[in-house]
């Protein structure tokens, strides 16, 4: 009980660890509040359900504004890994360089649409919340063709391209309809992918922490 413990405070003290935990929460409470949302034949259910989606909604704006210091650590990483002369693969050596772009790209777009939305500049949101929807898709896209090249650490890599598809299969419900499934996800189904994503996300931090502390 006190090594679970000790274990969750580490990753809440980690800025990543931290956001994984409220992405985790923020997906589950609007798989859950999705779900009792939709009883309608049960009134407490249903209250219930939309109290969750309004904690879920805050949590993801709270993700939102906690990006808005992520370019700088994004921008060292793409500098450090360049053209990825180190990669054997070339393939994936480029794809990672144009992962790198769509993610570094991702920031100020949806800085953007946040600062629209908050009233701070006089534009109107939406095509900025398009474009960081394309370049997180887009960025996820390539991950899973990245990491279906990989034949290092098996197991890892599937449970990385199983947590992308999740990702990438709401990306595209969150996309302009018309768009193959874009608008179709019933909310519990988009709450579902994410905890899908989000959970695998904290096993493998967990294991990479294991794996630290066993080698230390």
């Amino acid at each position: 009980m006190q090594q679970s413990l000790e274990s969750l405070v580490r990753l809440l003290e980690s800025y990543r660890g931290r956001d994984k935990v409220i992405r985790t929460l923020c997906y589950g409470s609007q798989l859950v509040g999705g779900v009792l949302s939709s009883k309608t034949e049960a009134v407490s259910s249903h209250q219930l359900g939309k109290s969750l989606l309004l904690f879920s909604a805050q949590l993801s704006h709270c993700r939102t504004v906690l990006r808005l210091f992520d370019d700088l650590s994004m921008l060292s990483y793409s500098y450090s890994y360049g053209f990825g002369g180190e990669e054997e693969d070339e393939a994936v050596r480029w794809i990672s360089v144009l992962t790198n772009v769509a993610d570094q790209l991702y920031y100020p777009c949806e800085h953007i649409a946040w600062a629209a939305d908050a009233e701070l500049i006089k534009l109107k949101s939406d095509k900025w919340w398009l474009f960081s929807t394309v370049l997180w898709g887009s960025s996820l896209l390539l991950g899973i063709l990245s990491r279906s090249r990989l034949h290092r650490q098996v197991q890892g890599e599937l449970l990385s391209v199983l947590g992308s598809i999740a990702d990438l299969s709401n990306a595209v419900h969150w996309m302009p309809p018309g768009f193959l499934w874009a608008g179709r996800f019933p909310i519990w189904m988009v709450g579902l992918m994410g905890t899908i994503s989000s959970l695998i996300g904290l096993i493998q931090t967990n294991t990479g922490d294991r794996d630290q502390s066993d080698s230390a």
